[in-house]
C-alpha cells in the first residue's frame, strides 16, 4: 500500500530565544498565527507566517502530544521541515500555574497588552493539560 502525506513524518524545531524547546518528527503541527489557527502536515506548500501568543500542538510519531504557550514570533513550512520560532517558549511541564496568575496580574497592572496575552497562552496551556 502506497503511503500517503497524512502518514509521512514532518520535521519539528520548536525553538525559543535562550533554547531549542522541542525538536523531532511528527505527524501535525498546529499554532496560532495571524491568520488563525494553523495545522501542517507533510507535504504542505512552503509558508512563512507571523505567530501570536498562543498555544502549539506537537503530534509527535511516538508518545502523548506536546503542548507549549509561545509569544509572537515565526512559523516557517518548508520541504517537511517545520520551524516554530518565538522569543518566548514554554512547554507545559515547565509552567508553574502560580507564577503564571502573578505574571498574569503584574501585566495587567501594568497595562502590558503583550504580557498579558501571553501569561495567558500559558494559563491555556495549563487548562489543556489538566
Amino acid at each position: 500500500m502506497a503511503q500517503t502525506d497524512s502518514n509521512k513524518a514532518i520535521q519539528i524545531e520548536l525553538v525559543a530565544a535562550d533554547r531549542v524547546v522541542w525538536s523531532g518528527q511528527a505527524s501535525e503541527v498546529v499554532a496560532r498565527t495571524v491568520e488563525g489557527d494553523l495545522g501542517v502536515l507533510a507535504g504542505h506548500a512552503p509558508l512563512l507566517s507571523v505567530l501570536v501568543p498562543g498555544v502549539v500542538e506537537i503530534h509527535p510519531l511516538e508518545g502523548d502530544v506536546v503542548r507549549a504557550a509561545v509569544g509572537e514570533g515565526f512559523l516557517s513550512v518548508a520541504d517537511d521541515h517545520v520551524s516554530v520560532l518565538s522569543e518566548d517558549a514554554v512547554l507545559a511541564s515547565e509552567v508553574d500555574a502560580a507564577a503564571v496568575k502573578a505574571e498574569l496580574e503584574e501585566a495587567t497592572s501594568a497595562e502590558d497588552s503583550a504580557a498579558v496575552l501571553r501569561a495567558e497562552a500559558k494559563l491555556r496551556l495549563i487548562d489543556k493539560a489538566s
